[in-house]
């Protein structure tokens, strides 16, 4: 007997290792929210296999698109028919869907970004300077996104600043790279700070910073959720600073997908938040 999933509308996320994804507990959520006939699963394609699947994803009657996560986000963006300017300037694609017979790619990482600045905290573009701590991949996302929200001033600070400079001469001339000694002069009236690096995550301690010189009225932010409070959140805090934790950047990052495949635009609600949280919690 077939699968009846095969008659279902289907997504999924690939990645390798995938083990570790909440994409399915995400989408899953809306679907059952939205009564809808379909599934989202995760795939572990190794990358020798990555081109393959996406060759059958073109033949596919059945998968409207899906997720694609490390270490395939390059190879995503490079195979597919229709990147669009994010990926394009991005080089990478986290978003594919089928539309005639062609694979489009987007990447929703920087909208995820913004999308939960503005769920938490509205008008937190209205400053002039950001700074952001760390110029690896997830870097990349976040400069994008806050240069083209009009922040005139973004501060790249890194170990290496050769990476920074990289990053700067790649996304144009409001973006500025410094080294980690200049930290505390580039905070000076700061409206936002963000920090990309992995420092932080899983409880480790992170590095202090005096986030004092900051604008009196700054947001200080992490893209970093597990834990939900990191070691940066809970020093702004301690210094009279507004936060927001990096959870929702990735509930945000996956409303776009889900309306491409699924047609419904879901919301990103308390309920999804605290199944998240509850599954954070059980691993």
């Amino acid at each position: 007997m077939a699968d009846s999933r095969e008659t279902k509308a289907r997504a999924f996320v690939a990645g390798f290792p995938i083990g570790h994804s909440r994409s399915p507990l995400i989408h899953n959520h809306w679907i059952g929210q939205f009564a809808l006939d379909g599934y989202y699963e995760a795939l572990e394609i190794a990358p020798e296999n990555f081109e393959a699947f996406i060759k059958d994803l073109k033949k596919s009657e059945s998968h409207r698109g899906g997720n694609v996560t490390i270490p395939h986000k390059e190879a995503a963006y490079r195979l597919a028919d229709k990147p669009d300017e994010l990926a394009e300037e991005l080089g990478a694609s986290n978003t594919l869907w089928l539309e005639d017979g062609l694979i489009h790619a987007t990447n929703t990482d920087g909208h995820g970004f913004t999308a939960n600045l503005d769920h938490h905290r509205a008008g937190w573009d209205k400053v002039d300077t950001a700074v952001i701590l760390g110029a690896g991949g997830a870097s990349r996302s976040v400069i994008q996104s806050l240069r083209n929200r009009g922040i005139k001033e973004i501060h790249v600070v890194n170990r290496t600043v050769d990476r920074a400079r990289q990053l700067a001469d790649h996304f144009g001339p409001t973006i500025h790279a410094q080294p980690m000694g200049a930290l505390s002069e580039v905070l000076k009236g700061a409206g936002l700070f963000v920090n990309t690096t992995s420092l932080g995550m899983d409880g480790t301690e992170a590095m202090a910073i005096d986030f004092t010189p900051l604008a009196q009225n700054a947001l200080v932010t992490d893209i970093v959720y597990v834990p939900l409070k990191t070691s940066f959140l809970t020093q702004a805090e301690k210094q009279g600073f507004s936060t927001v934790d990096g959870l929702g950047m990735l509930l945000h990052q996956a409303v776009p997908g889900f309306e491409k495949w699924f047609g419904r635009r879901p919301n990103v609600d308390m309920a999804l938040r605290q199944r998240v949280i509850d599954d954070m919690d059980r691993h």
